[in-house]
């Protein structure tokens, strides 16, 4: 069977972030469902400069041949700032074509649970010609998280999550016959 193949992009680079913890929990969530090839994208791994400001373009080629290979996306974004991580605006930035006619999903964190930063992920998303699903997994600086620190998620985002990915596979699947 030739499943699709989804990134889980972790969305922050910061020293002590998070979203290692996050993106594990929903790669173990999905890997469950055994209806898709599952990935953790570390942007952190590929050490992107700011957009324009080297003239190496070794680690935005490897960043665009990573993206190439998926059909769809999920975003950890965490919120700073009430927007989403400056290395995760670059990485989105650093790929075009790559990104075009696929699907993706949020999954945001912070003290309102990421929604000001996924809001405006999905400004981009669309301006990249991504298609996001609506449901998206909020979780709480304050619930979800021990000392905003260790991610302790509660039971039912298991739920909320099945369902985002429901539906980022059905877009993905749809949108792959488009590319």
């Amino acid at each position: 069977m030739n499943q699709l193949n989804i990134g889980i992009i972790l969305g922050s680079t910061r020293e002590g972030r998070v979203s290692p913890q996050v993106g594990a929990w929903i790669l173990e969530q999905a890997k469950k469902r055994g209806d898709a090839n599952y990935e953790i994208v570390d942007i952190k791994d590929f050490k992107l400069p700011l957009l324009g400001e080297s003239s190496d373009i070794g680690p935005a080629t490897r960043w665009s041949q990573t993206l190439a290979k998926f059909d769809g996306f999920v975003f950890i974004v965490s919120e700073y700032n009430h927007s989403m991580s400056g290395a995760l605006k670059n990485a989105l930035d650093s790929a075009k074509a790559e990104w075009a006619n696929k699907a993706a999903g949020i999954v945001s964190y912070g003290s309102v649970g990421g929604a000001r930063a996924a809001e405006h992920v999905r400004l981009v998303l669309g301006e990249l010609q991504i298609a996001d699903v609506r449901t998206q997994v909020l979780f709480s600086g304050f619930t979800d998280f021990e000392n905003w620190s260790v991610f302790k998620p509660a039971e039912l985002h298991k739920k909320n999550l099945g369902v985002m990915l429901d539906q980022l596979l059905a877009w993905s699947k749809a949108l792959k016959t488009l590319r």
